[in-house]
């Protein structure tokens, strides 16, 4: 491992690193085990410095730091006469707007957990995600309600309390009335006793290699060292206001870029949902200077028709993650961005890489020195077995430069890695006796390589897990929604690359039991999958092909691809504008590959 700079640009590279990490090292204190430092803390903090500053505007909602506050502090009273307390947790059920995070910032000042649950989850996905975070409350806004209901049929143990927000529904309570007679004064720390940043502040979904949707336990340290990092990365301040196109209940988008503005000072300016028709008016109306991104937002946006705004914002900085290579410079270009911040993290994960230096398809890097200090690895991974290579003394061996390897990070005392709230599913996670008898290291599940000049470059996903619009997807997941269907016998889902998209879009191999109606394939996938995971392609086998441990293979059926002069099988696609299933032929496939049916 190269320890030192090579050149006068790799110096100056490593320099800026350094001043962003010495920005981020206060709050990084700040979150120390043992400090008792909360984000309940972090806000309180702001709202007393600044209460009439602007913190969040929304579509219909604007609140200063001292009104969120004090909103906060009426959730506050109301969890504690409903006796939520420490380590309790309360499901939330909600859309990006204000009262989201009123709502999660009063749980965190008794203690509670927020569970941010995915709303593009659907059916059982949903069911699953609520009851593994062990919520007997969820609060949702009253225009999830249809959807929760048909969730709830999958519960398998007593349904929660549910109580809403935006109006009432049957069978629940309605929060904003009882809000509303709540006293808006602080409990102080008294209400929350010993908390400190190593307790969970939210349970994060993401999807992982195991099936159903995992929370990942993310605590205040995590938000406080995220938060951090994202005010650095964009060096948001007092003046500044950060365009949130991304769901909150992610962590780019609830963590990084809320969190972030919130650090510095700045005022977050939420939008209920990502609209290439609305992105430029928005940042022109309310004086955007920075926005967080993922790759494909930004595709979506160079693909888009000309917009009368797109050159008269005042935006200087986008800090996200996924930027490819073909879109960053067309992207830059058109619509005079000045800087680009990309980066490379994961809810769960104990590391993070940072471009700062503008370098096309580089998702950062780390001078040697500190790859070394952290113990950051790119270890060689044979993608068949889908295993690391190990040496004859049982050993990981670190990829050559230039080679793809699976990123891994050094568990310890300051780079923790909290797991899941699923024993089993954390410490599959985990890769051990890697470099010495004993280590522990966390298992990114992501191929990069080390370029030359010293900038990681991200390869793909590992597994069974892949990445379609900005989300990762289970395959296991997938197959099993397919498997419910009563005329799939056996399914075994898998992501295929498509020309200009970003990522993989997702495919199945089925073998049919007794006659499967396309269409009605098509509206079971819609009603138990979000749109993201929704197979695209479905390839209609005799067989499945399985390994010696009777794990599913993949390989042949990736290469294959979609591409019907190569699959004698029939071949069928979801419309995405009847939401059905239809014969792919020779014609359809050219529209798709040519970018003439958008997906």
């Amino acid at each position: 491992m190269r320890l030192l700079p090579r050149n006068l640009d790799e110096v100056r590279s490593d320099l800026r690193l350094t001043r962003l990490y010495g920005k981020a090292l206060p709050a990084f204190l700040k979150a120390r085990p043992g400090s008792g430092y909360t984000v309940a803390d972090l806000f309180e903090e702001k709202a007393g410095k600044h209460p009439d500053r602007l913190a969040l505007i929304g579509t219909d909602e604007t609140m200063t730091y001292g009104q969120l506050d004090a909103a906060a502090n009426q959730v506050a009273h109301w969890a504690r006469s409903q006796g939520i307390g420490q380590g309790d947790a309360v499901a939330l059920l909600m859309g990006n707007r204000p009262a989201y995070v009123a709502t999660w910032l009063g749980l965190a000042k008794v203690g509670a957990i927020s569970a941010l649950i995915n709303t593009s989850l659907q059916g059982h996905a949903l069911a699953r995600a609520v009851e593994i975070s062990g919520a007997e409350r969820v609060v949702l806004d009253v225009g999830f309600a249809d959807q929760w209901a048909a969730a709830s049929e999958h519960l398998e143990g007593a349904p929660p309390a549910i109580w809403s927000r935006g109006g009432q529904v049957p069978g629940g309570a309605e929060l904003d009335a009882d809000l509303a007679d709540r006293s808006t004064s602080s409990l102080g720390a008294s209400a929350r006793p010993g908390l400190g940043p190593t307790d969970l502040l939210f349970f994060i979904y993401t999807s992982g290699t195991t099936g159903l949707p995992k929370a990942a336990n993310f605590p205040h340290s995590r938000f406080l060292a995220a938060s951090a990092g994202g005010q650095a990365m964009g060096n948001w301040g007092a003046d500044d206001r950060v365009y949130v196109p991304l769901p909150l209940f992610h962590t780019a988008g609830g963590v990084a870029a809320l969190g972030g503005a919130v650090q510095g000072g700045s005022t977050a300016v939420i939008a209920e949902r990502f609209s290439t028709s609305r992105f430029w008016s928005d940042c022109v109306e309310h004086g955007v200077t920075a926005f967080q991104y993922i790759g494909e937002l930004c595709r979506y946006l160079l693909n888009a028709p000309e917009h009368p705004d797109e050159r008269h914002h005042r935006v200087r900085v986008a800090v996200g993650n996924g930027l490819r290579p073909d879109v960053w410079p067309a992207f830059q270009e058109r619509f005079g961005i000045e800087q680009i911040v990309e980066f490379y993290g994961a809810t769960e994960g104990n590391v993070a890489l940072v471009n700062l230096d503008g370098r096309v398809g580089a998702v950062g890097r780390l001078p040697g020195a500190m790859r070394s200090a952290l113990g950051v690895h790119l270890v060689r991974f044979d993608v068949e077995s889908e295993e690391v290579v190990r040496d004859p003394q049982g050993r990981c061996i670190e990829a050559e430069p230039g080679e793809a390897g699976e990123l891994v990070a050094k568990i310890s005392r300051t780079a923790r890695f909290d797991g899941y709230s699923d024993e089993a599913a954390t410490e599959k996670k985990v890769l051990r006796d890697v470099f010495a008898d004993g280590d522990a290291f966390f298992r990114t599940g992501d191929l990069l390589r080390l370029a030359d000049d010293g900038y990681y470059e991200f390869v793909d996903r590992i597994g069974d897990t892949f990445r379609w619009k900005g989300e990762n997807v289970s395959t296991a997941e997938v197959s099993e929604v397919l498997g419910m269907h009563a005329a799939v016998g056996e399914a075994n889902a898998y992501g295929v690359e498509v020309p200009g998209g970003d990522g993989r879009c997702g495919m199945a191999a089925i073998v049919a039991e007794g006659e499967l109606d396309p269409a009605d394939l098509g509206r079971h996938v819609a009603a138990e999958l979000p749109a993201y995971a929704r197979p695209r392609f479905v390839r209609l086998v005799d067989s499945l092909v399985v390994t010696g441990t009777f794990k599913h293979r993949k390989v042949e059926l990736v290469r294959d691809g979609f591409d019907p002069a190569v699959i004698d099988d029939p071949l069928w696609f979801l419309d995405p504008a009847s939401d059905e299933y239809v014969p792919l032929d020779a014609a359809l496939h050219q529209r798709i590959v040519e970018g003439e049916v958008r997906l």
